[in-house]
């Protein structure tokens, strides 16, 4: 069962899966399962949240929400751990922020064709924290719903325990 965050949708039967069906199940993102991400979800399943929510807002706005859902799936495609990055990380390398979006657009173009609105998506979806602006409005929903999923992925577990805590 394949499901966004704070959503009800099995997303394997709509029209979203349509557009990511030939890379979701691939081995590359596969990989991202065992990864830890935002402290209480997988890598997996936030770039799953940040691609349908990509999707939802481009299509609502008559945009490429094809191009959304795919980068979405992929803006996160990189198997370091961040916080180790960080510690060992050189004056003249660049910073987590602007390395794993470039390193999730080599890996993303390793494993299919990616258009440059992917591409744009892809490397500028940490705006503004990195440079330069993003060149289409998808991208710009990209940051925002990046952000959006990463509140909601660092919340929602914490407020369901606080519920359980108390009907018990």
């Amino acid at each position: 069962m394949l499901k966004a965050i704070c959503s009800s949708k099995e997303l394997t039967d709509n029209s979203y899966y349509d557009c990511v069906s030939d890379i979701i199940d691939c081995e590359q993102l596969r990989e991202l399962k065992n990864i830890t991400h935002h402290v209480s979800t997988t890598r997996f399943q936030h770039c799953v949240n940040v691609s349908y929510y990509c999707y939802i807002v481009c299509r609502k706005f008559r945009l490429n929400a094809r191009s959304a859902a795919r980068a979405g799936l992929l803006h996160d495609l990189f198997y370091y751990d961040r916080k180790e990055y960080n510690s060992t990380k050189q004056k003249w390398q660049a910073s987590h922020s602007r390395h794993h979006s470039l390193q999730a657009y080599s890996n993303a173009s390793e494993l299919t064709e990616i258009t440059s609105l992917e591409k744009d998506m892809i490397e500028k979806h940490m705006w503004p924290l990195t440079r330069p602006k993003p060149s289409y409005k998808e991208t710009y929903i990209i940051t925002i719903i990046d952000k959006y999923c990463a509140v909601l992925e660092f919340c929602v577990p914490n407020v369901q325990r606080i519920i359980r805590r108390k009907v018990r």
